[in-house]
């Protein structure tokens, strides 16, 4: 292969490996804290039922407060608390950190194959050996 052509190639593959590798750095990157339930959307005590219970001293929270057995103090005044008043946020990082793993994974095989080839590229190894041949 031509010097000429195998810097071109190898140039070619080095833009090629940087398409991944700036992908797979941005996701890297990325803030890990950002995923919690915003709060105006928190979760009331039915609707978290699939994800989360709640025990205080071995009894659900749900069973507690419809008995009136959880109660806030307002200044001086002690309240029970309802049901609508209690609200949940969650922690959604490791259902976010799932739905990223193939991406991740993509990226970093496309890194490693186009490092590879960039590798035979630089140093002339998939240079076909009829072409010494022809060239004399």
């Amino acid at each position: 292969m031509p010097p000429r052509l195998r810097i071109f190639f190898s140039a070619l593959m080095a833009a090629l490996f940087c398409i991944p590798a700036v992908a797979l750095y941005s996701e890297l990157s990325r803030r890990a804290d950002i995923w919690w339930t915003p709060a105006p959307l928190a979760l009331s005590l039915a609707d978290s039922k699939d994800r989360v219970e709640i025990y205080a001293r071995g009894q659900p929270l749900g069973t507690l407060v419809e008995q009136h057995r959880v109660s806030m103090m307002d200044g001086t005044e002690s309240r029970a608390l309802t049901a609508q008043e209690i609200g949940l946020r969650f922690n959604n990082w490791d259902r976010v950190r799932v739905q990223r793993l193939p991406l991740l994974l993509v990226c970093a095989a496309a890194c490693g194959g186009t490092a590879v080839l960039l590798l035979l590229v630089a140093t002339g190894r998939l240079v076909y050996r009829g072409e010494h041949d022809a060239a004399a």
